[in-house]
């Protein structure tokens, strides 16, 4: 769908300089989705992978993070052989509802009720980023966090639009659940994409 350089702005590697590549497509349906424009599968144009991962290395960090949509509606096993091959780091960001391809320096598992992750992603996840929209998500939040491995980051993030709402609830949880961090979407208060 899109590629560009920018800032990772939320989750364990906020703050750092990366490539994202945002692939097109998605049938999971988050009500609160700021891309909703990735979401048919067959709206975007196709690039070969090559141009891809050249365009990447035009930019001086080495951190690619592949970004949806749900990027594992495609295989990606070339892409991050590609990205890996050109000295990348490949991190990327899914809802684990499909299955896992490629090969990931860091997985961010943020898992959706409205359609779950297989099961095998969950032992693979270096960290699971909840989006809290309403309070009975800190429930879904625990239960998720029961499938993934004890060095697995957990992370508690507030739905932009719900933030002020949410953020003071959240505060309160990781207090007193001290194995949770909260993460923020930094880059919307940076104005940048």
């Amino acid at each position: 769908m899109e590629a560009f350089y920018t800032i990772q702005g939320e989750g364990t590697h906020s703050g750092r300089a990366a490539y994202f590549i945002r692939l097109g497509g998605c049938d999971v349906g988050c009500v609160w989705c700021d891309v909703k424009e990735s979401w048919p599968i067959d709206a975007h144009p196709k690039f070969p992978i090559g141009q891809i991962v050249g365009d990447a290395l035009k930019e001086p960090a080495r951190l690619a993070v592949i970004t949806g949509g749900e990027p594992l509606m495609h295989n990606l096993n070339e892409l991050t052989s590609q990205l890996q091959n050109a000295g990348f780091e490949t991190n990327i960001e899914t809802s684990g509802a499909y299955p896992l391809s490629g090969s990931w320096n860091w997985i961010c598992l943020s898992p959706k009720k409205f359609k779950k992750p297989l099961p095998e992603i969950y032992k693979a996840a270096n960290e699971l980023k909840i989006i809290v929209f309403n309070k009975s998500d800190f429930k879904w939040a625990e239960e998720q966090a029961s499938f993934v491995s004890k060095d697995c980051y957990l992370l508690l993030q507030p739905e932009w639009s719900k933030a002020d709402k949410m953020m003071p609830l959240i505060v309160d949880y990781v207090k007193t659940h001290p194995q949770w961090r909260v993460s923020l979407q930094t880059h919307k208060f940076m104005a940048i994409p």
